[in-house]
């Protein structure tokens, strides 16, 4: 078998873990560092090279943690510097790598910075470190509902593109530069392996704070007909990122900087990635794109292209803590554009068709060169929550809309380890900061581990020959691309998947490796399914 001799982050797969949803050591309802290091050999056996941890800083918790207000500490509520230190050590004697995330676009409203900034007044040092203007300068709107903009008691107002609670930075200010620099130095000698960058599109805004008449979404593509907006995207960015690599590149063992950039087109988004800024960039155009061949086939085809321009790996991604699960966004009609949260009133999933199309599309991911991340719980086929009553919600996304939009906290449920336990192994109680659904016991770890077709082991399955076949080091060449079929191969793999109702045919003389579901009794691979053969 191939070897794969490139660096880790090439080809890599990464798992998130969102801490407060993961295990819970204590029995408070709410995950926590010493839980996740309890549970990594569940990452050893599904095959993962490394994991993602989102926030786990102290904070007020308005965003989940996305407000920080130290960004060099522990929140209690996750544990301590220790047992950040210990997870770190029991990660690194499993063979696994740990990326943290760093929220550089804005602090909590509780940050020292930005209280100082509230106690000077107008035209003070410490409001310079912020975006505060004597008078509402635009007309922009949050991507969490609502004005973008807070008056402050002096009749000032500062920018916020997310809640009121998350004050944007000024990072046009050398002292918000140099302490991210410093930030990065505390964890890289720590020795944490990355960061996952959040927001990373979004911090350099246009000068003139131009008014914005289009959506307030963080993807959004600009073309001849749509400019670039002012808050996102800006070129400006790339200098900081070239500052942050010259940082890791100071550090052994290929430390990495992954961009959360919401960037269209591809090209844009390749920027991120050239050789001196960062190493990987979550393509959400992929996670975007419709299930259909003609869609698959164009983002993949477009996504390879760029990146290669600039010499950097493709990093493949289907669902995440932001997103409804992709499980559940499968089941919905073909087009239909991705919501943000399905509530019980809403058009519900077809669960068995979006998790039989989420196998599929797994398999099709993970058999493309590149690296490729996995979000908690979907190694068991997790669906969305869709019935998460609203007084349980806590996301600000669904207050800042009226209710709106549902919010994220349908992919935020505590993951199920043991159907008969307490929370369903989650924690040594019942508690948990969201309710769990009674249909959890059925997805567990132990309902799924040595069960042939179980979702859980069509992962492990598939990480295992994906590391054995050299998949994310190898290189894409098409076979077929219909409107109903797509084919490649990649290395000594060929790959195909069935978007069509007609069964098709697997070529003769190869030999089947793994399927997403069983094929017909003649061999052929049926529709929403991804077959692998050698």
């Amino acid at each position: 078998m191939p070897e794969q001799s490139a660096p880790w982050w090439r080809h890599a797969v990464i798992y998130q873990v969102y801490p407060r949803s993961w295990a819970d050591s204590n029995g408070d309802g709410v995950g926590d560092l010493p839980g996740i290091t309890s549970r990594l050999d569940h990452l050893v056996e599904l095959g993962v090279d490394a994991l993602w941890l989102s926030p786990f800083y102290p904070s007020p918790q308005a965003d989940a943690g996305y407000d920080v207000s130290d960004y060099r500490g522990v929140d209690p509520i996750f544990g301590s510097l220790e047992d950040a230190d210990k997870l770190l050590a029991a990660a690194r004697e499993r063979g696994l790598r740990v990326i943290v995330d760093l929220v550089p676009n804005h602090t909590s409203s509780e940050h020292p910075w930005f209280r100082a900034a509230l106690a000077a007044g107008p035209g003070s040092p410490e409001r310079a470190r912020y975006i505060f203007r004597p008078e509402k300068p635009n007309n922009w709107k949050s991507t969490f509902g609502g004005p973008a903009w807070t008056q402050v008691a002096d009749g000032e107002w500062y920018l916020h593109l997310f809640d009121a609670a998350q004050p944007d930075l000024n990072w046009d200010h050398p002292e918000v530069r140099a302490e991210f620099l410093d930030v990065l130095r505390f964890w890289l000698d720590r020795g944490v392996d990355g960061f996952r960058v959040d927001v990373a599109h979004g911090l350099i805004k246009q000068a003139d704070l131009a008014d914005w008449h289009y959506p307030a979404e963080l993807l959004f593509a600009a073309d001849a007909d749509h400019p670039r907006p002012p808050m996102w995207d800006q070129d400006g960015v790339h200098e900081i990122y070239r500052d942050w690599r010259q940082v890791t590149d100071e550090y052994p063992g290929e430390r990495v900087l992954v961009a959360e950039a919401w960037v269209e087109p591809a090209e844009r988004l390749a920027a991120y990635v050239r050789p001196d800024e960062m190493h990987q960039a979550f393509n959400f155009e992929y996670l975007e794109a419709s299930w259909s061949a003609g869609a698959q086939y164009s983002v993949i085809t477009r996504s390879l292209a760029a990146n290669a321009a600039v010499g950097a790996p493709t990093t493949w991604v289907l669902s995440n803590h932001d997103v409804v699960r992709h499980a559940s966004r499968l089941g919905l009609p073909v087009g239909t554009p991705r919501p943000q949260g399905i509530g019980p009133d809403d058009p519900q999933p077809d669960a068995v068709l979006g998790l039989r199309r989420a196998r599929a599309a797994t398999l099709l991911m993970l058999a493309l060169p590149g690296s490729a991340y996995l979000y908690q719980g979907e190694e068991l086929g997790l669906p969305e929550d869709t019935a998460v009553p609203d007084e349980a919600r806590q996301d600000p996304l669904f207050f800042r809309t009226g209710g709106e939009s549902k919010g994220r906290d349908g992919c935020r449920v505590p993951v199920p380890w043991e159907a008969d336990a307490p929370s369903y192994g989650f924690g040594p109680t019942d508690a948990s900061w969201l309710p769990q659904p009674a249909i959890w016991a059925e997805y567990a770890v132990d309902r799924q581990r040595g069960v042939p077709g179980s979702t859980y082991e069509l992962y492990r399955a598939a990480l295992r020959l994906r590391a054995q076949h050299a998949l994310g080091t190898g290189a894409l060449g098409w076979e077929t691309h219909t409107d109903d079929v797509l084919a490649f191969r990649n290395g000594d793999v060929y790959v195909l998947t069935n978007f069509g109702p007609d069964p098709a045919p697997v070529p003769a003389g190869l030999t089947v490796l793994l399927s997403s579901e069983p094929l017909t009794e003649s061999g052929k691979v049926p529709q929403d399914v991804t077959v692998w053969a050698a």
